[in-house]
């Protein structure tokens, strides 16, 4: 009876709830009659910025005769694993887009943890690290995830434009990419309430709503609303864009500037126009806080609020306030400039 008692308080002590081992006969959580080779992680999502240096661990508390380990990606939306490093504990291959950027860290020999350096956007999401020796495989997941700010975005030629292949495209050109519902929900929790739908990463369409309005889905409950499976290739609406810490500055540069002036101002200082991913990031990183409306690279004019005030946007809430796409020969504003650092 005290065995009875003692090995399940054991077990929830070695093996905490929340971690799953998997098994490649499966893929799901199961019971395991031999050896746990890897320990579970003491956290399962790692938090990192972009261009900074990670590592996702992945640590074997004893190691099998002869084994392998193997990184993956577990891709968004279509279940596929693109393949990121294999190591023997003496040797390791990379392979995929990663490149030179992944590697192992080697702390000891029983350390498979691999180190993601100059995190880039595209690098949040689930990774697993496969024990691999013959008999029976196991491996643990991980969520690498990004401190970042999402940011609705449309062309100047107003709402629903984009198609999802458009949409990805878009948000790379603005300093982004597509964000996922993850991340959407995150910004919903910090205050997002918008009301045109949105491309995310995984395929879907979406929008956040935080004040329940009649002209904004009706007066149901606040929330992340969806309009179910869309056509990638047929169906058009606005993008959801992600991102992260800027490895350069954004500054400002006062006058009544056409489009070309502010270009050429920005470059006589060694910048160029900033992108609208820029400016939210400066924004939300920096804190950078301007009542001036500000050329932008898309052709917008857009300028960040942080401590809103009146006569500043004439909105309660902090965030990026945009003026559209007025005529790139209106010589009304200053310009937002970025530099590398």
């Amino acid at each position: 009876m005290l065995n009875q008692l003692i090995l399940p308080v054991l077990w929830s002590l070695l093996f905490p709830l929340g971690v799953a081992i998997y098994h490649k006969d499966t893929g799901n959580p199961a019971p395991h009659p031999g050896p746990h080779y890897l320990l579970p992680p003491i956290h399962e999502v790692i938090h990192s910025r972009r261009g900074a240096t990670v590592t996702l661990p992945c640590v074997l508390g004893t190691p099998p005769p002869s084994y392998k380990v193997r990184w993956s990606k577990v891709e968004p939306g279509d279940l596929r694993e693109t393949l990121i490093l294999i190591t023997n504990g003496h040797h390791a291959r990379g392979y995929g887009p990663l490149g030179d950027r992944a590697r192992m860290r080697r702390g000891h020999r029983l350390d498979a943890s691999l180190v993601i350096t100059s995190v880039a956007l595209e690098d949040e999401g689930r990774y697993r690290c496969e024990l691999i020796n013959g008999l029976e495989d196991e491996s643990l997941a991980l969520t690498l995830r990004l401190e970042g700010v999402v940011f609705p975005y449309q062309p100047s030629q107003g709402r629903y434009q984009f198609n999802y292949y458009e949409a990805k495209k878009a948000c790379a050109e603005q300093d982004g990419r597509l964000a996922t519902y993850p991340q959407l929900y995150q910004a919903w929790t910090e205050g997002l309430d918008w009301c045109n739908a949105g491309w995310l990463l995984e395929g879907s369409v979406r929008y956040p709503v935080l004040t329940a309005r009649a002209p904004c889905g009706g007066r149901g409950l606040p929330g992340i609303r969806s309009y179910g499976p869309r056509d990638k290739q047929l169906d058009r609406y606005d993008a959801f864009c992600f991102t992260s810490a800027l490895q350069g500055h954004v500054f400002f540069v006062p006058g009544r500037l056409t489009l070309a002036e502010a270009s050429g101002a920005c470059a006589r200082r060694g910048a160029v126009l900033a992108k609208v991913g820029h400016l939210y990031a400066a924004w939300k990183f920096s804190g950078l806080d301007r009542c001036d409306g500000g050329w932008l690279a898309d052709g917008s004019v857009r300028f960040p609020i942080t401590t809103p005030r009146p006569r500043c946007g004439g909105l309660p809430d902090p965030g990026v306030r945009s003026f559209g796409f007025p005529s790139p020969e209106q010589p009304a504003y200053g310009t937002y400039c970025y530099a590398e650092t």
